[in-house]
């Protein structure tokens, strides 16, 4: 599968648009599948952004997928690059689960040219608007499947990563020599969010724990960004793993398919995780609600405070023993 692959004369062509972030791009997976599943003889083309095209590509779910270059104000020939890209392609639909002011101003541009094609957005004007007063308040997968109902589709598919851990495109974790028994900590999170990170001393604290009183050996994730951060953490406690900076996406829900526990903040990869299967305890200040963001699962604990300095070691140690238990998905705080 290439961008540029054709389409057989007489396809329907289907276009969806997910650009960012990455557990919204994760959480959309059961959408993407819906659609497919809904057209089953469609050429369908995913329009994403670059960080994301391998997971996407490895999902199956595509034909043909197109590298957005977020064009916008500040970069008028992209978008417009963009624009006369989509009125060539001329899809017979559009599902826009980005539903954003960029992806919006795209089916603008076509409409003032004559050109739009049925769209599934938010957009005013399109075939399919998805403008309920609820839809802002919903989690992405209640929200998501709303939308979908409105332009047609009755059910749609829960979220599957399993093609991470099997299939031609399954990650390969064997190389990263893990012990049978690990957990994942997942202490990161957006630079410019330090508000949604639990203090790293406790990660350090929660991480002795796990070894003395469970027996998992902790096992680190993070960007190359935050090595320093994870390597205090792992100094901490030296039975520790730092695989800081050596994930790709896909190694993340492989390893969580692995893991007897996660436990982390409010981020894309821990997302990945629980949708793997993993028992997670998902950490949520007030920056977040996690009623919206809240990772989803067989298996999810969900911890807010106010202030996640408010938040004791010993809550989530509780926490992480809770979700290891059937039944166990739940928020509190």
């Amino acid at each position: 599968m290439t961008p540029d692959t054709p389409s057989a004369p007489g396809r329907p062509r289907i276009l969806v648009i997910k650009l960012s972030a990455l557990g919204d791009v994760v959480l959309a997976l059961g959408p993407m599948a819906t659609i497919r599943r809904h057209h089953p003889d469609a050429h369908l083309t995913l329009l994403t952004t670059r960080p994301f095209v391998p997971l996407l590509e490895a999902s199956g779910l595509f034909d043909a997928i197109h590298v957005d270059p977020r064009g916008g104000p500040g970069r008028p020939l992209a978008w417009a690059g963009l624009v006369r890209w989509l009125r060539a392609e001329r899809f017979d639909r559009v599902y826009d689960l980005q539903t954003s002011d960029r992806t919006g101003s795209y089916f603008r541009a076509l409409r003032l040219l004559g050109a739009a094609p049925p769209w599934s957005g938010i957009a005013p004007g399109c075939a399919f608007r998805h403008d309920t007063p609820q839809r802002t308040r919903l989690h992405s997968i209640e929200r998501q499947a709303e939308q979908l109902r409105i332009a047609g589709i009755a059910e749609t598919l829960f979220p599957d990563l399993s093609f991470a851990w099997q299939g031609p495109h399954a990650a390969d974790v064997d190389r990263f020599g893990l012990p049978d028994r690990f957990a994942l900590l997942v202490p990161g999170g957006a630079a410019h969010r330090p508000e949604k990170r639990w203090p790293a001393d406790r990660f350090a604290d929660l991480a002795r724990w796990l070894v003395a009183s469970e027996g998992l050996v902790p096992v680190l994730l993070g960007t190359g960004a935050e090595a320093a951060e994870i390597e205090g953490i792992r100094a901490a406690c030296p039975e520790a793993v730092s695989l800081a900076g050596q994930t790709s996406l896909l190694d993340i829900p492989a390893l969580g398919h692995r893991a007897a526990l996660a436990v982390g903040n409010d981020t894309g990869p821990l997302h990945m995780i629980a949708l793997a299967g993993c028992p997670t305890v998902a950490l949520f200040s007030a920056a977040s609600n996690p009623d919206k963001h809240r990772p989803r699962g067989p298996a999810v604990v969900a911890l807010r405070r106010d202030s996640l300095e408010a938040l004791p070691v010993d809550a989530v140690r509780d926490a992480a023993r809770g979700v290891r238990s059937p039944g166990s998905a739940r928020q509190d705080g």
